[in-house]
Order: C-alpha cells, then sequence, then structure tokens
C-alpha cells in the first residue's frame, strides 16, 4: 500500500513527471477593456499627428510653394512660346538672308557681265 502511494508521487513529482506549463489566464472583459485602451491610444496618437499646429504649419507652407510653383510652370511656359517665336523669326531671317546674298552675287555677276561687255 506505501508503493502505489510512493510510486504517484514519484510519477508526479519525480524526475520523470509530466512537464506543465503555467499560463495565467485573463478574463475576457479585461482583454477588451486592454484592446479598447490600445485603441483608444491609437486614435489620441493619429488626432495628435495630424492636428497639431506644426502639421498646419507645413500645411500652409505646401499651399503656397504649390501656388508658386504653378506661377513658375505659367512663366515657364511663356518663355518657352517667346524663344519658339524668336527661333522662327531667327530662321526667317536666315532664310531671308541667305535669299538677299544669293540675289546680291547674281546681281554682281551681271555687273561684272556689264563691265566687261562695255570694255570691249
Amino acid at each position: 500500500m506505501i508503493r502505489p502511494i510512493r510510486r504517484r508521487l514519484r510519477n508526479h513529482f519525480g524526475l520523470t513527471a509530466k512537464q506543465v506549463a503555467v499560463r495565467s489566464h485573463r478574463p475576457w472583459y479585461f482583454q477588451g477593456i486592454l484592446a479598447t485602451a490600445y485603441l483608444l491610444t491609437g486614435f489620441a496618437l493619429a488626432y495628435y499627428v495630424l492636428h497639431d499646429d506644426e502639421g498646419e504649419i507645413v500645411r500652409l507652407r505646401l499651399r503656397q510653394v504649390t501656388a508658386e510653383n504653378l506661377e513658375l510652370q505659367k512663366k515657364l511656359i511663356a518663355s518657352q512660346r517667346e524663344l519658339q517665336v524668336e527661333l522662327a523669326t531667327s530662321n526667317n531671317m536666315a532664310k531671308t538672308l541667305t535669299a538677299q546674298q544669293d540675289e546680291n552675287i547674281k546681281l554682281k555677276e551681271e555687273l561684272l557681265f556689264y563691265k566687261n561687255m562695255t570694255k570691249r
């Protein structure tokens, strides 16, 4: 009778006893309260980040820079158009100059021809 008790104690507390993990169990309402607290903390942090004064300053500066960017784009487009007009004018002037030079050369050749005819 002592042996079965001893065997039972050895199986329960000895080296060959089963390993048992001890976990604390939290009630469901405690986990719900904790989840709600985490959620509210997250919302509070998000609100603070999105609605602080520095964020408003950054948004205002962004609007100013965007407006300035639009003005500079308009100026760039106007400058590009002006450059295109000047380039077209320059091309037309070059064509006209070439035509005038060709005509001048022809007139000089004719003048030389008439001078040679009058010398004979």
